[in-house]
């Protein structure tokens, strides 16, 4: 094993370790979350009960729930409300997931077939729905209309970004204000209601609440960041082909920087390939290459860094602690992951 891959491994398993040691911190209430999930997701149709039951056997690693659970514990403790909150929000999360596997026509997702794969779109949009009304339902169960509030203002967020991107694809109107705006309203929006939810069941004063929220947009800002840099390198263990999104009109962060370098000779003729009504072959590696030598890559992680810098300096208020900490190691490996 040379040093390259000894240190990968050693950051791989100090990542780890950061994860465990929040697991075993929340890992009782996100067990009971689970729970709540899974009896919320009940019903008298078998059809749905199966499609709903092979779904939830696979979990990513849960960081919005366990972002709701943590706001909950840093402001005054985990409640049945904040479980309730916590599982509401992620099934609506996951009604986001089913739809979007329909628009992309993806086949898979956390390594198992989606349900429009298995099924077909007809059955999965359905199943989608399903999913939002008993997020609903969820929310209602901790009878805090503030609560209910976040999740249908988020219902409609998560559907302007996407609207929006479309919108900015179409037009080509790429630059870094552009981008923020979209990945705000796509994903930081979720990862703010998670803070949110979980602030308000505890019994969050409006200062704190607001101070949880700005730390979970800078932290969801950064978690599409480093999304979105996957798509300039191929890598089996991540699964996503370099340029994807750039085939489906979607210019990200590194290209977007590179773009902004007027002082580049190859700008313009970059610009050209980019307005093409259609790419021709290698047209893609061309525009990712071009990115990473430009330093778009490296630009992409000075700007997370600097959202993490500012997300640590807002939880210092409350002190050094096993929530603030566990805060911080997220922030920390949503930079650091690979997948």
């Amino acid at each position: 094993m040379d040093l390259r891959q000894e240190l990968l491994l050693f950051l791989q398993t100090e990542k780890m370790k950061k994860l465990d040691n929040i697991y075993s911190l929340i890992g009782q209430e996100l067990n009971r979350l689970n729970q709540v999930i899974e009896d919320s997701l009940q019903s008298d149709n078998q059809l749905m009960n199966t499609i709903v039951f092979n779904y939830l056997k696979t979990k990513g690693k849960q960081l919005r729930p366990i972002l709701a659970l943590l706001s909950g514990k840093l402001m005054g403790g985990i409640n049945e409300h904040v479980i309730t909150a916590g599982a509401a929000i992620e099934i609506l999360h996951n009604a986001s997931l089913i739809h979007d596997d329909v628009l992309d026509q993806s086949r898979q997702r956390r390594g198992a077939d989606t349900i429009n794969s298995v099924w077909d779109n007809h059955v999965a949009v359905l199943v989608g729905d399903f999913f939002v009304s008993r997020a609903l339902v969820c929310a209602n169960r901790t009878h805090n209309s503030e609560i209910l509030n976040v999740l249908a203002n988020l219902g409609a967020n998560l559907s302007l970004g996407e609207i929006d991107q479309f919108d900015t694809a179409r037009n080509h109107n790429i630059n870094e204000e552009a981008y923020f705006k979209i990945i705000e309203q796509k994903t930081a929006t979720l990862f703010t209601s998670c803070i949110e939810v979980g602030a308000l069941a505890a019994g969050a004063s409006a200062n704190d609440l607001g101070n949880l929220k700005e730390f979970a947009r800078l932290l969801g800002l950064c978690f599409q960041i480093k999304d979105d840099t996957f798509d300039y390198f191929h890598d089996p263990v991540v699964g996503k082909p370099t340029g994807n999104d750039l085939r489906e009109g979607k210019v990200t962060l590194p290209l977007i920087y590179a773009l902004s370098l007027d002082e580049r000779p190859e700008r313009d003729v970059m610009l050209e390939i980019l307005n093409k009504p259609a790419y021709e072959n290698g047209d893609i590696d061309c525009l990712v290459e071009w990115a990473k030598d430009c330093g778009g890559i490296d630009y992409a992680y000075g700007k997370m860094h600097q959202l993490c810098q500012e997300g640590e300096a807002l939880l210092d208020v409350y002190g050094d602690n096993e929530c603030t900490q566990a805060l911080k190691d997220i922030f920390h490996y949503i930079i650091e992951r690979n997948k």
